[in-house]
C-alpha cells in the first residue's frame, strides 16, 4: 500500500514538473511582422476615390468597428492598428499600396480590400510574400482556390453562385422570358455572366442579348436602350452602384418595365435606390445574405441592436440604409473572430489556419440561418442567399434561403 502511495506521489510530482516545463512553452507568444504584445497591424485598400467610391463606406465602417474593439480592450489585449489606403479602383495603384503596406508599414495581413481586378492585381504578390490577403471584398469565385493561392480568401457569396440563384428563380417563375444582360466588362461582370449561363444550362438561349460596359464610361444610357430594343422582358443588371442607379433611371425614362434584377453589390437602398429614385425602383429584385438596416423587422433583433448601438457610438454619421455599412461591420467582425482564435500565435501561417477553420460563425448583421464556414479546402465563407423584392422603402425577403452548390 505504501509503495502504491509512493508511486502516486512520485507520479504527481513528475506530472507537476512536466506541466511546469510545458506551461511556459504553451504560453509562448509567436509573432510575425505586424504583431506584438500590444498591437496587430492590419492593412486595407479601398476606392475612396474614383468610379467605385460608393464602396468607401465599407472601409470607414471597418475602421469604426476596430475602434470599438480597441475601446473595449482590443483582441486578447492587443490594439488593432488599421492602415487603409486609397487606390481609386485602379489596379496599378492597388499594387503600389499593397507593396507599401507589406514592405513599409509591415502589416501582419491585408484585410477586406475591395474589387475584383484590383485584388487580382496583387494576388500573386501576396502569395509570393506569404502575407494573408483575407476576406477580399469581391465575390469573384477565384478567391476560393486554396491549392494555388493558399494566402487569399474571399468572404461574400461568389458572383457565380448569386447568378446561379437568379437563373433558378427565372427558370421557375418566367421560363419563357427573354433576358437582356448589362454587365461590367471585367472579371466581376464576366464571372457573373458565366455563373448565369451555368445556372441556366440548357436554357441559356433565354439570353436575348448581353452588352458590356467599361467603368471608364461616364454613362451607360445607350446600353440600356439597346437592351430594350432586343425585346428582352427580363433585365439583369450586373453593375456596380453608380451604373446600377443609372440603369434604373434610364429604364424608367424610356418606359421599359422588365423583370429587373440587380446584383447584390448594388442592392443598397441608400447608395443606389434612393439616388435612382425610390418610386421607379419598386419591384426590383435581388438577393441578399445580410439584414437590411432600413427594415423595421430587425428592430428587435439582438444582432441588429448591437449594430445600431455600434453606429450610435462609433459611426454616428454612417447611413444605416447603406448596405456597405452592414457589410463592413460583418466583415470586420469576422476578422476579429479569426484574430481571437489565433490567441498568442499571431503568425501569418496561423492567421490563415484559423481563417480556414471557422465553424457556423454568425456575425450580427447576416440573415438568420446564414452561417460562415470554412475549411482547408474551402475558402468560400458564405454560400447562401435569399431572394428579395424592393417594396415601398425597403427590401422584402421571400422564399427560402438558397444554398449554392457552386464553389466545391
Amino acid at each position: 500500500m505504501i509503495a502504491v502511495r509512493f508511486q502516486a506521489v512520485a507520479f504527481s510530482a513528475a506530472f507537476a514538473l512536466c506541466t511546469a516545463v510545458v506551461g511556459p512553452a504553451l504560453a509562448q507568444k509567436k509573432y510575425d511582422s505586424g504583431a506584438s504584445d500590444t498591437e496587430i497591424r492590419i492593412g486595407n485598400i479601398m476606392p475612396y476615390s474614383g468610379p467605385a467610391s460608393a464602396y468607401a463606406v465599407i472601409g470607414k465602417t471597418e475602421e469604426a468597428y476596430f475602434n470599438k474593439v480597441n475601446a473595449e480592450g482590443g483582441v486578447n489585449g492587443r490594439k488593432i492598428k488599421f492602415i487603409s489606403y486609397d487606390d481609386g479602383y485602379s489596379p496599378p495603384k492597388t499594387v503600389e499600396q499593397a507593396r507599401k503596406l507589406v514592405e513599409s508599414d509591415n502589416v501582419l495581413l491585408i484585410f477586406g480590400s475591395l474589387g475584383t481586378s484590383t485584388n487580382g492585381a496583387i494576388r500573386k504578390y501576396m502569395n509570393e510574400k506569404k502575407v494573408p490577403q483575407l476576406f477580399v471584398a469581391s465575390g469573384a469565385s477565384k478567391w476560393n482556390d486554396p491549392k494555388q493561392y493558399p494566402w487569399t480568401m474571399g468572404w461574400q457569396p461568389s458572383y457565380a453562385s448569386e447568378a446561379r440563384i437568379y437563373a433558378k428563380y427565372l427558370m421557375k417563375e418566367k421560363p419563357d422570358g427573354k433576358i437582356g444582360v448589362l454587365y461590367q466588362n471585367d472579371d466581376f461582370g464576366k464571372d457573373y455572366l458565366k455563373g448565369l449561363k451555368d445556372g441556366l444550362g440548357a436554357k441559356a438561349s433565354m439570353i436575348a442579348m448581353e452588352d458590356g460596359y467599361d467603368t471608364s464610361e461616364p454613362a451607360i444610357d445607350e446600353h440600356v436602350v439597346k437592351l430594350k430594343a432586343s425585346g428582352a422582358d427580363i433585365f439583369i443588371s450586373i453593375t456596380t452602384p453608380k451604373f446600377a442607379a443609372q440603369a434604373i433611371k434610364k429604364a424608367a425614362e424610356i418606359n421599359w418595365h422588365p423583370v429587373h434584377i440587380i446584383s447584390n453589390v448594388s442592392a443598397s437602398v441608400g447608395g443606389v435606390l434612393e439616388p435612382a429614385g425610390l418610386e421607379i425602383s419598386q419591384g426590383i429584385l435581388s438577393a441578399s445574405y445580410t439584414k437590411d438596416g432600413s427594415d423595421p423587422q430587425w428592430n428587435a433583433d439582438d444582432g441588429m441592436k448591437k449594430f445600431y448601438n455600434f453606429l450610435a457610438q462609433y459611426a454616428p454619421k454612417a447611413n444605416k440604409l447603406d448596405a456597405g455599412v452592414v457589410f463592413g461591420y460583418a466583415a470586420a467582425q469576422t476578422m476579429v473572430k479569426v484574430l481571437q482564435m489565433c490567441g498568442d500565435d499571431l503568425t501569418r501561417d496561423n492567421v490563415m489556419k484559423q481563417a480556414a477553420s471557422l465553424k457556423d460563425f454568425e456575425p450580427d448583421t447576416l440573415l438568420p440561418g446564414i452561417k460562415i464556414n470554412t475549411a482547408a479546402d474551402n475558402f468560400a465563407p458564405i454560400e447562401q442567399l435569399q431572394m428579395m423584392r424592393f417594396k415601398g422603402k425597403k427590401w422584402e425577403l421571400f422564399g427560402d434561403i438558397i444554398s449554392s452548390d457552386l464553389g466545391h
